[in-house]
């Protein structure tokens, strides 16, 4: 992505240190942070330092790469034991971003075969680093593959972010709106703001300023009003994690969204690489969904200040998440093609 006109990815390995952009301070402040311990990764993870689903599957792969530099002793099954420990809390910080598990999982697998503790330390860091390639090629393709969705003047609404902040680079869902401004496509996006983190006014506005894509953010209850006129010709949005049966798990208000646009006969698609697709859950119902602090409904933050909104004497219900029925989704756009929301496609995919 570009950002001050220069080219950064959301979150790298390097000295062994995690580096990652701070997404809690954007837009007003461009930093970037480091960790050197997995137990601060993971914090980081819970705390939205870093978020979206790809961009949580690469940092809990170099998370579990740090830990394995970090291990000091010499004994290889203790070496084991203590990664499935540090696997535990990495795994813990975002219950439903199922790229967060993938990548922990082929971490894991990459260092079975090795013969002592630095020969699984060197996998590890190796199995990280090509996850994290792996992940931003693929969010690449999704972009290939999405631009052919786009057509001339499309004026095309998001939900939340989904965009090279939420990745490795590119993005999902603003991977094809990426691609197709550079081919000289003359489009148009409609930016959700997403509450309660308002990831679209403060996330995906800004990478779309950065690199001069036109926009305009929304209220998240303006979406219909603006369908219903006939302003918005499709809606592409990311996803958490995608059950078997095609149901998809993404931000809090994407489900309405799909509703009003298939009402309004708009096409819906959702955007998202083949580690986010979880084929042990059998339908949405099986995803779990995380239930975050009533402090973010309560009060209004920027990432520099935070103000209470509400009646001290108020509560608050705050599901970080919901679920799309795969029977209002036009189709899933992967690195492979874009493929229609039902088992039947889905298995094909993977095999």
């Amino acid at each position: 992505m570009i950002i001050q006109g220069k080219q950064y990815q959301t979150v790298w390995m390097d000295a062994g240190r995690v580096w990652m952009i701070n997404q809690l301070l954007l837009p007003h402040r461009f930093d970037i942070v480091s960790y050197g311990d997995y137990k601060e990764i993971a914090r980081s993870i819970k705390a939205m330092i870093v978020r979206g689903a790809p961009a949580i599957g690469a940092t809990g792969a170099y998370g579990l790469a740090i830990a394995a530099l970090n291990y000091s002793g010499s004994d290889l099954s203790e070496f084991f034991l203590f990664l499935k420990e540090a696997k535990k809390t990495l795994a813990s910080a975002r219950p439903t971003a199922y790229d967060l598990f993938y990548a922990l999982d082929t971490v894991e697998q990459s260092i079975i075969s090795a013969k002592n503790v630095d020969e699984g330390k060197l996998f590890a860091v190796n199995s990280a680093k090509e996850y994290a390639r792996q992940s931003a090629e693929q969010c690449k393709k999704i972009g290939e593959f999405g631009n052919e969705l786009i057509r001339e003047k499309s004026r095309i609404l998001t939900h939340c972010n989904a965009g090279a902040l939420a990745c490795v680079d590119y993005g999902t869902a603003l991977s094809p709106l990426r691609f197709a401004h550079h081919s000289g496509k003359n489009i148009f996006v409609f930016v959700d703001e997403t509450r309660p983190r308002l990831q679209g006014a403060l996330l995906t506005a800004y990478e779309l300023a950065e690199e001069g894509i036109p926009h305009a953010i929304i209220a998240d209850n303006a979406a219909g009003y603006f369908m219903r006129k006939g302003e918005i010709d499709a809606v592409i949005v990311g996803a958490d994690r995608i059950a078997r049966n095609g149901d998809v798990a993404n931000k809090i208000g994407t489900y309405e969204k799909a509703v009003v646009a298939k009402e309004n006969r708009i096409p819906f698609y959702v955007a998202a690489p083949t580690s986010t697709f979880d084929l042990h859950c059998e339908s949405g119902n099986d995803i779990p969904i995380e239930e975050r602090s009533a402090e973010e409904v309560l009060s209004l933050s920027s990432g520099i200040s935070t103000l209470r909104i509400a009646p001290e004497k108020s509560s608050a219900r705050n599901p970080s998440f919901d679920i799309t029925p795969a029977r209002f989704i036009t189709g899933i756009i992967t690195e492979k093609g874009v493929i229609r929301a039902d088992e039947t496609d889905i298995e094909q995919l993977f095999n």
